[in-house]
């Protein structure tokens, strides 16, 4: 059963009290497999979130420990910029870096109509106009290949009119036993019914990172309580006989930070001038006077316990300049503390554990491992990009796609297929 969440600040990710408990799956009618397709493999793509690299030995998580052996494992899997849930979940499924997908923050601005995005606003996150890209889930209905979302980033939006044919609306009630089963029922069912790309995610290991640090028992207990979770889905689902891959990858990694002696608005920043989403890894600096901008930065540059960065001198590996930001979604400003400070502007205390730093360092790297009939064995490999995911995915799929429209490349991940 899902672990109860403490009250920390900010409830930590993909909670509020505003978010819908509705447990029941939601089924978009009239829909069947193509026939061409009822004879492709299955994809199960999960997500531990706030999994760090290095935790399936830190916290001892024997299953996984197994199947990296056994299948294919990464030394570590690069998030995208900035290391958050939002962005790299949806990364992960568009092959697209966020400031190209849209999605550039968990908190951000869109000049164009002035709304401001939150992870924690239920119906906006439902609404499809925030999702640039397709992901997986639209490229395969779009191709009559059924798929299904047990909670994924934008899985409950219609992104170009689409949704899975069966998802779930995020909530914290289902236990895990349901999901297993619900997974079981998708892959019981007709051949013309029956969904081959599933996604499923867990919180759990973020949840507790952020609440209690990254070396806590109860961390450990979540990252084991995920990892045995995996192995009983696994089992289940080998009395069905199919040819299922696993792909399991994780959003980001996670560092505790002085949660104590934190950060305020820094004085140089008018809160008259620049509408300043939440942050605490960074902050988005939007101008509502774009002739304040040069005189904030000088001011911002002169702080020695920040970073300040115009677009167009953001690291490369970001993918955050200006022509990169294809939504207008980024700030005109992007500030960042330096470590172990984050920024507070609440009045209570934040969390130990936090992610969002810049995505090369090592605290922030995320896991991937890989096993299946179209995997090979016993292989470990370099880091890389999450982008490439997408197109791993889709090739194992029989997806056509077109690797211009995209950011990863499948020839990064190909060596780790059979054929």
């Amino acid at each position: 059963m899902f672990k109860k969440i403490g009250l920390a600040f900010f409830a930590i990710l993909f909670v509020s009290i505003s978010w819908s408990q509705d447990t029941t799956q939601q089924i978009v009618a009239g829909r069947i497999n193509d026939k061409d397709q009822t004879k492709k493999p299955y994809v199960i793509l999960i997500s531990i979130d706030g999994y760090r690299s290095d935790f399936t030995e830190l916290h001892d998580a024997k299953f996984l420990q197994s199947v990296a052996k056994s299948g294919v494992r990464a030394t570590y899997m690069d998030p995208a910029f900035p290391s958050l849930t939002f962005p790299n979940h949806y990364s992960i499924v568009t092959g697209m870096y966020p400031a190209h997908h849209g999605l550039v923050d968990n908190t951000y601005f869109d000049k164009a109509t002035g709304e401001e995005y939150r992870m924690g606003n239920k119906k906006m996150v439902a609404e499809g106009k925030w999702y640039g890209g397709t992901p997986l889930w639209v490229l395969a209905e779009q191709q009559k290949m059924l798929a299904a979302s047990f909670y994924w980033v934008a899985s409950e939006a219609a992104i170009q009119n689409t949704r899975p044919t069966y998802y779930y609306i995020y909530n914290e009630k289902t236990t895990i036993g349901t999901r297993i089963k619900a997974v079981k029922d998708w892959l019981s069912l007709p051949e013309d019914q029956r969904p081959h790309l599933i996604t499923f995610y867990f919180p759990q290991v973020d949840h507790d990172g952020h609440e209690y640090g990254i070396n806590d028992k109860h961390v450990t207990a979540a990252v084991q309580f995920v990892d045995s979770s995996i192995n009983a889905l696994q089992k289940e689902l080998a009395t069905l006989k199919l040819p299922i891959n696993y792909i399991v990858v994780s959003d980001h990694g996670m560092i505790n930070v002085d949660n104590v002696n934190t950060m305020g608005m820094p004085a140089a920043i008018d809160t008259a001038a620049f509408k300043v989403p939440w942050g605490d890894a960074l902050i988005h600096l939007y101008a509502k006077d774009s002739s304040k901008i040069e005189s904030t930065y000088a001011a911002l540059k002169k702080d020695t316990s920040i970073s300040v960065y115009k677009l167009d001198e953001t690291p490369a590996y970001w993918h955050s300049k200006k022509n990169d930001d294809k939504f207008n979604r980024l700030g005109d400003l992007i500030v960042v503390p330096h470590f172990p400070k984050v920024f507070n502007f609440s009045k209570r205390k934040t969390t130990l554990g936090k992610h969002g730093f810049d995505n090369q360092t090592v605290e922030m790297r995320a896991y991937f491992t890989a096993w299946g009939p179209a995997f090979k064995k016993g292989l470990t490999i370099e880091h890389f990009e999450n982008v490439n995911v997408y197109p791993l995915i889709a090739h194992i799929l029989g997806l056509k796609y077109d690797e211009t429209d995209i950011d990863g490349k499948f020839k990064v991940l190909k060596p780790i297929l059979k054929k």
